[in-house]
């Protein structure tokens, strides 16, 4: 039975744009495989980056044979007001392409939370989901 989701992969071209976009965002990146994949964690997350000359090399199998860099959609949540996303995905240059509207998410069947859309420097779709907080 699955329990949860480790970690994800995807390809990316313009590396150096992506590292720090996500270390802007506040994830911890570590380089692994002598500079082939990087390692980008959020809470107890894990995205791993591939650079080209990994997702270009023909004997790299294991990966989605069709991913090139743009086709990831990833759904964040952020701890954070909508504001202070706003203001840091405009001083990043990040447009945001839709919101704040309200969306269910994976926290809870029907958990409401309200979410920003926008893309990193590879063009990938990142949604961003503020659930409200629970008092008790």
């Amino acid at each position: 039975m699955i329990s949860g989701l480790d970690h994800a992969a995807a390809p990316i071209e313009a590396v150096d744009e992506m590292l720090a976009f996500y270390r802007a965002l506040g994830c911890t990146i570590e380089e692994e495989y002598f500079g082939l994949l990087y390692s980008v964690y959020f809470g107890n997350n894990k995205l791993n980056f591939h650079v080209p000359q990994l997702w270009q090399d023909e004997n790299m199998t294991l990966r989605g044979q069709t991913a090139l860099p743009g086709s990831g959609d990833f759904c964040f949540v952020w701890d954070g007001t909508v504001e202070d996303l706003k203001q840091l995905l405009a001083g990043l240059g990040a447009e945001i392409e839709e919101g704040p509207v309200e969306r269910t998410g994976g926290r809870q069947q029907g958990a409401l939370g309200m979410s920003v859309y926008t893309r990193d420097p590879d063009r990938n779709l990142l949604e961003f989901i503020v659930y409200p907080a629970f008092e008790d």
